[in-house]
Formats: C-alpha cells, structure tokens, sequence
C-alpha cells in the first residue's frame, strides 16, 4: 500500500469510525424510546435489558451503515478538497479515481461483510429479539395498572380503571374486567365496579382485587352452535363486594430464553428464504386449483346429464330462455332460487378465497422483498460511497456542517423511496423484486453523474449546457466588444491638444475609467501612448491595476448575464404562459389529449422559465455587491412581481443596472 492510500485510508477511518459509533448510540437510544412501553414498569434484570440493545442492534447498523458511508465520504473528501489536498495531488498527476481507489478497494470488502452479516447476524439477531420481546411483554408487575387503558393481568384477566388514587395507587375508581375461563376461551365474562381496591403483602406472591358496587355479566354457551349465535343467553347478577385473587408467581414466572416463532421472513438468510419463496408460490397454485374444483362443483354441471332424463328430450334446446322448457311456475321459481343460491355461495367463496389470497400475496412479498434486501444493501453500500466521495470534492466543504445536510438530505431520499417502494409491493402494486432495488437503481445514475461531474473538475450542476440549446434557438448572446489597441486621436485634432496637457494622475484615470466618462477607445490608447512617453509603461500600469477597472469588466459581464438570460426568461415567460392556460382550457373543454399536451409543454417550459429566472438574479445579486449593494431581500419581490409580470421586472432592473454602471470606479 502506498503512502497515500494509507494516508487517505486512514483519515477515512478515522472519521468512519467516529461517525459509526455517534450514529449508533442515536439510533439505540431512539430505539429504546421506541419500546419504552415494553420495557418500563416490568422490574427487568439488567443482562435483559443488555440482551435487549444487543438484539435490536443489528437491524440499526442496516440504517447506520449506508449513512456512515455517506456522511464519511463526503466529510473527508469534502476536506481534501477544502484544504487543497486534492490541488496538491492533481498538482503531482494524481486524479479523483486514483485517490478513491485504495479506499474503493476498502468500501468494495466492505460491502461483501455487509452482506454475509445481513444474511447471517441480523436473521439470528431478529429471531433472537423477536422472542424477547414476546417474552417480556408477559412479565407484568404487581402494580403495573395504568388508568385509562386496559391491563392484562396474567392469561386471563384484563383490567381498566379510570383513575387511581392512594399513596401507593391501589384505589381505584369505575373498575371494567374482562376475564376468561381459560386461557383459549373468549372475554364472556365482563364485570363492572364503581370502585375497587388493590391489596399486596410483601411475603406473598398473591395480588387481592376487591371491588364494590358493581354488577356482573356472563354469556352462557350452549354446546347447540345455534342456540349460541341465535339466542346469546347470559347470565347477570349486582354485588356490593367481589374478591379476585391473583397468583403473581405465575405470571412473574417468566422463561426469557423461550423462542417459540421461527417462522419470521426477518428471521431466514438467503437459502431458507429461497425455500420458502418456493413452497409459498406452491402453495398459492394449490390454492388456485381448489378453488376452481371448489368453483366447479358448486355449478353441478358434473351431475347434469345424471340429472336429465335423455329420452325426454328429442332435440336440441335452441331457446333463448331456458325457463321455457318448464310449464309450472312453481319449478320455475325453484330453478331461480337455486340459481341465486349457487351464485351467492360462489361470490361468498370468491370473496373469502380473495382476501386470504391478499394475506398469503402479502407475505410471499414481503419473503422475495427480504430476499433481494439483502444483496441492494451490500451494493448500496458501494453506490452511496460513489455518491459521498465525488460530492465532497465538488462541495469543498469538509467538517459537520453542510455535509450533515446534504448526506441527511440524500439519505432520506434513499430511505423513503425504499419504504414507500416496499410498502407499496406488499399489496402488489409494484413487483417485490423492483420494490427491493428501486432506491438502489435511482442512486446509481446519481452515483455516476457526481464521479463523471468530479473527475473533469465540473462545477456540481451545470445549468448553461441545458439552456445553451435554447438560447442559440430564442435569443442572441449578448457580446461585450473587444477593445482596439490601434485607435488614437489625431495628434492635430483639439481635444489631442487637451489630453496633453493633463496630469499623469488624470490621464491615469482616463486609462482607468474612460466608459464611465462616455469616451471611445481612442482616449484610452492616447492617454497610454501619451504616460509611456512620459516613462510609465503599460507593464507598470497593469500592475497597479490601472490598464483597465477589473469591477467594472466584470460588472459589465453580470450585467450582459443578466440581459442574456433576462432575455430568455421573458420569452420563456410566454411560451408556458399560453400553452398553460390553452391546455387547461381544452383538457376542461372536450380535447383531454391535446389539452394534456399543452399542460405537459407549459411546465416544462415553467420550469425552464424559473431556471433562467433564477440565473439572472444571481447575476444581479453579483453586479450589486459590486456597488456594495446587498439586494438578496429582492427575492421576494422577484417572487411576487418577478414570476407573473416577469416584463415590467426586466425592464425595469435592465435600465436600473445601466445606471448603476457609471458608478463603479
């Protein structure tokens, strides 16, 4: 390795390092505040609680890891290139692709861990977690009621209270319990206190509910299946005092190292997810096949020639109605019913079979989606290095700053279009397999733009190679005029006579100045011609800064930007104008595909006309620092006047800016 690799490889890691950890400790405690209802009031030991952030931390580093990348990349390119480190290496032939590519090589092995840690570590990690929370829900304190929500206590009760009063909140008022027979059994039995009081003693496990003034209600049910649904008989009864005793042994009793689900598409790597992706979709033609033999034998058309008596009928039916064949009206209506009946029932199984197949589509994809996350997460890796690394140089910024914004700026990007990808393919909207890459596959051109972009030292976006097209169509450019080193006044002529006879200081300032003061060329080369036979050169004079005004030059070319695209912006003006509002008008009057034609060519060209809008007030801002103006509050009269009556805001500034150049000295 060699010396510079090392060197950038080093300050990589360092910051990599730095940014990992910051990112991970955030993430962890948003995560414990995000299960702090699971985890507070349970008088959890604190190896559970450790056990508890080791689990949910591998599912964290699939967030931390492509941000760290990000972040780093941009953070230590971005100060290479702030502090000329980058200048220095170009300086010595050394390119951007040859600075990046000890670390490539680097981010390139990393990705390949990243992916046999998603495959390996986070399934175990979240079969692991899974379980444990499973598990700590069932731990519940003996005083762990909070009022307004239902509690459950145990398996088979359930409690909520209105409010809670006492130093130790074992008084309670308006008392709803829900309790089961068993733990399988349904909540038939519902009391109902107007107070209540909880009772605990240190040397025992046993909880005493004693409730007052209340009444009692229990659903009987019949072993008759329709008695049950038909009658709903119940039982009901008032009390002034019921006692419950709960046995906090049982429900303290808790085995943290069960893992009873194993079946979590979180929870499989690679090969079990291809197994079961394949017995899913096996299952799901099983599926189909039932349901057209189910869908099948309802139409008893298997039957019908059972059914039919052959020699009752000599010829072919060719009616149009086959209730013609019978005379009794009787039969008739029999033969609808049975039509409605056979319908209904099928549309009711078409029905229920539709909605467990949204059930089983829902989780086959979001097996696939798990599938292929895996290998996107391993190469988004590399992508999101080839968007930090380029990016930083380009910004020249390194530090916490605006690298922060802009990787968070690009990272949520990245994040949501995931999200919003795959929550969309879980119901199908989008294939599954596109819905895993679709973040991954918009990065990559980004990637490729920001390397191209860096490596031939562009500026970051590149606003004139998009409009130069447009405005060799609809405009002229505007050219400043070359001076003419070989145009003098006539040695004969008067004002010859006059300009000899000036001082070095005012033939000095003509040299200077002479467009502020509405003179030609020829004052200018005279006033030379006359200071270098007085023995001050033009080497002299440019050294001084007094051969020509450098604010003025370059006020004179803010402001030729600034009519250049002033230009173009108030004919872009109009063309979004009119095929915006003729669009709108045809799209609502009967012609909906010219009309949307014209809508989609007024925003592009609304687009274009804000671009162009947006350069030529930079090259105001620009010409009025000159003067030692500051006009950025401008923005909002650009805003208000600037976009709907964009010709009375050209002209009117185009005349100001003429003005303002006689100014400058």
């Amino acid at each position: 390795m060699k010396i510079l690799d090392r060197y950038i490889l080093i300050t990589y890691l360092k910051t990599f390092i730095s940014v990992f950890m910051i990112l991970m400790l955030i993430f962890i405690l948003q995560s414990v505040w995000l299960y702090i209802n699971e985890l507070a009031g349970k008088d959890l030991e604190l190896d559970i609680i450790i056990k508890f952030l080791i689990y949910v931390s591998p599912r964290i580093i699939v967030l931390v890891l492509p941000l760290t990348i990000l972040l780093s990349s941009i953070m230590v390119f971005g100060s290479f290139a702030e502090n000329y480190e980058f200048a220095a290496m170009k300086s010595t032939g050394i390119s951007l692709q040859r600075a990046m590519r000890g670390l490539g090589v680097f981010i390139l092995g990393l990705s390949i861990i990243t992916f046999f840690f998603a495959n390996n570590v986070i399934p175990n990690a979240e079969f692991n977690f899974y379980n444990l929370r499973k598990n700590i829900a069932k731990k519940k304190p003996a005083m762990a009621i909070a009022k307004g929500q239902f509690n459950q206590i145990g398996d088979l009760i359930n409690i909520k209270v209105k409010d809670k009063s006492g130093d130790k909140g074992q008084y309670l008022e308006e008392v709803i319990v829900h309790k089961k027979k068993t733990k399988n059994d349904g909540n038939h039995t519902v009391i109902i206190a107007e107070t209540g009081e909880l009772i605990s003693h240190d040397d025992s496990d046993v909880l005493e509910l004693i409730l007052y003034n209340g009444h009692y209600a229990e659903e009987l049910q019949p072993k008759d299946y329709n008695q049950r649904t038909k009658n709903r008989p119940f039982v009901k009864s008032t009390f002034d005092k019921n006692i419950f005793y709960i046995d906090l042994a049982q429900i303290d009793n808790v085995d943290f190292d069960n893992k009873e689900v194993t079946a979590r598409y979180s929870m499989l790597n690679i090969k079990e997810l291809g197994y079961t992706i394949d017995s899913l979709k096996v299952e799901k033609k099983k599926n189909y096949d039932k349901l057209v033999f189910d869908l099948y034998g309802r139409t008893s058309a298997a039957g019908l020639n059972k059914n039919i008596v052959k020699d009752s009928i000599d010829t072919k039916f060719d009616g149009d109605n086959v209730m013609s064949l019978f005379q009794e009206n009787t039969k008739k209506a029999q033969l609808i019913e049975l039509a409605l009946n056979s319908t209904n029932a099928s549309l009711n199984l078409i029905e229920n079979k539709l909605k467990r197949k949204g059930i089983d589509d829902k989780n086959l994809n979001k097996h696939i989606i798990a599938y292929y996350e895996k290998f996107a997460l391993a190469i988004v890796c590399v992508i999101l290095f080839f968007i930090g690394a380029p990016l930083g140089a380009l910004i020249k910024k390194g530090g916490i700053g605006l690298p922060i914004v802009i990787a968070i700026v690009l990272f949520l990007t990245y994040h949501f279009i995931g999200i919003f990808a795959k929550n969309s393919a879980e119901d199908s909207s989008i294939d599954p397999i596109l819905a895993s890459w679709l973040s991954t596959i918009i990065m990559f051109p980004l990637s490729i733009y920001l390397t191209s972009r860096a490596t031939k030292d562009r500026t970051l976006f590149d606003l004139d190679s998009i409009l130069s097209p447009i405005k060799s169509i609809l405009t002229k450019e505007v050219a400043i005029a070359p001076l003419n080193p070989n145009v003098f006044l006539n040695e004969r002529s008067s004002d010859y006579e006059n300009i000899k006879g000036y001082s070095n200081k005012k033939l000095i300032d003509i040299v200077k100045n002479y467009r502020q003061y509405d003179l030609d060329e020829s004052y200018r080369n005279t006033s030379i011609k006359i200071l270098e036979s007085r023995g001050i050169t033009k080497e002299e004079l440019r050294f001084g800064g007094n051969l020509k005004n450098e604010n003025y030059e370059n006020a004179l070319r803010y402001v030729a930007s600034y009519i250049e695209n002033s230009r173009l912006a108030h004919k872009l003006y109009f063309i979004y104008i009119i095929p915006l509002i003729s669009g709108l008008v045809l799209n609502n009057n009967g012609f909906p595909v010219f009309g949307k034609v014209l809508i989609g060519i007024g925003i592009f060209s609304a687009i274009l006309f804000l671009i162009t809008l947006v350069k030529s007030f930079m090259s105001q801002v620009s010409f009025n620092k000159l003067i030692n103006k500051n006009i950025s509050s401008n923005i909002f009269i650009l805003i208000l006047v600037g976009i709907p009556l964009y010709f009375l805001y050209f002209n009117f500034y185009k005349k100001k800016m003429k003005e303002d150049l006689k100014q400058i000295r």
